[in-house]
């Protein structure tokens, strides 16, 4: 017979074999392979080594044997190679060419099923995977809006100046209108559902009961907003709101961030000549997003008008009068982070702004 293989082992390695045995989280094979070498170590032959565990005499001679080669490394399975993919680079080249052309007679983007159709021998679910390991998912769609103003880098610049590094004793402003507010009447409540649960909702059927529009101006340096309403965003009404504004505060340089709506930007001499302190400031074509009162009139949106219900414009600005009163005891100046701003910048998100 041959000569079983010899074990000797060093204090630590005895150390941490028996730590494996020990262990109540340690998996079961490692815990397994421990005690055959330990016993190995301690003069057991192979054979009942074998028989006090129910296994193979050659099982036991296997670990015996890479235990002897590689010490503790030699008790850890070996890296497998998995099962092989049968689809491999050639299927993902296929698909991923196939998305360059333009979808089957009536539809307007391809999907799995479409392209599994189109390539007849790559199944619809490994077309999912080839598209899931590449990030791709065909029915998101991003939109963006490149500004081509040719004075982009200037403009952009003296507005993210203002923000990062305002003038000293300066207010700064940020003046736009959210134009054409619904007062939409819903039914609303909680419906009770068959299995026994209550959820909260709107009716999808409304009755329009006209639209008012809001003027509003951001103070950059506190975070409080000032608005007022009107039926119509005309020249006649912005410069109304304009006059309200600039009255508070009657010994300070004012600097007037603006975008280029056509009520803005006609000449206003004769008002900025009655009004010197007065400085506007205009973001570039297709930028509005560099005006942070837009980032504001999201929050109102979201917090007081979506899912509501008005029965008359009356309503609307009720409620957008109390929110703003509501959001001025505890307003905060957004914090601005962009540095490097470009034409192509995505929309500001409130989540860029607040903290």
């Amino acid at each position: 017979m041959v000569a079983a293989t010899p074990i000797v082992l060093e204090p630590e390695e005895r150390d941490e074999l028996e730590s494996w045995v020990r262990s109540p989280t340690k998996e079961q094979r490692l815990a397994f392979r421990a005690r055959v070498i330990l016993a190995a170590a301690g003069g057991e032959g192979s054979a009942r080594i074998a028989e006090r565990e129910g296994v193979r005499l050659t099982t036991v001679s296997t670990w015996r044997v890479r235990f002897a080669q590689a010490g503790l490394a030699g008790l850890k399975d070996e890296q497998r190679s998995g099962r092989p993919r049968r689809y491999g680079e050639e299927a993902e080249r296929r698909v991923l060419a196939k998305l360059d052309e333009p979808p089957p007679e009536g539809y307007a983007t391809w999907n799995g099923t479409l392209l599994a159709e189109a390539l007849e021998d790559v199944p619809a679910h490994q077309v999912w995977a080839i598209l899931g390991r590449h990030g791709i998912q065909l029915q998101r769609r991003r939109s963006w809006c490149i500004s081509t103003d040719p004075e982009f880098a200037p403009k952009a610049a003296e507005i993210v100046g203002l923000y990062l590094d305002p003038p000293e004793n300066a207010v700064i402003l940020c003046v736009d209108e959210k134009p054409h507010i619904q007062a939409l009447e819903r039914a609303q409540g909680y419906l009770r559902l068959p299995n026994g649960k209550a959820v909260r909702g709107a009716s999808h059927e409304y009755k329009r009961h006209g639209t008012t529009t809001l003027f509003a101006a951001l103070n950059v340096l506190t975070g409080t907003v000032s608005g007022m309403h009107a039926q119509r965003r005309r020249r006649e009404e912005f410069l109304a709101f304009m006059n309200e504004v600039v009255a508070d505060y009657p010994d300070q340089e004012v600097h007037v961030v603006l975008d280029n709506l056509n009520t803005h930007k006609p000449k206003h001499d004769a008002w900025l000549a009655r009004h010197p302190t007065v400085h506007f400031h205009f973001t570039p074509t297709h930028a509005s997003w560099l005006n942070q009162v837009e980032v504001w009139f999201g929050i109102l949106e979201r917090l007081a008008l979506k899912h509501s219900s008005f029965r008359s414009p009356r309503e609307v600005r009720e409620r957008i009068d109390a929110f703003i009163q509501t959001y001025n005891r505890r307003a905060q100046p957004f914090r601005w982070r962009a540095t490097t701003v470009r034409p192509s910048a995505p929309r500001a998100s409130i989540a860029d702004f607040l903290k």
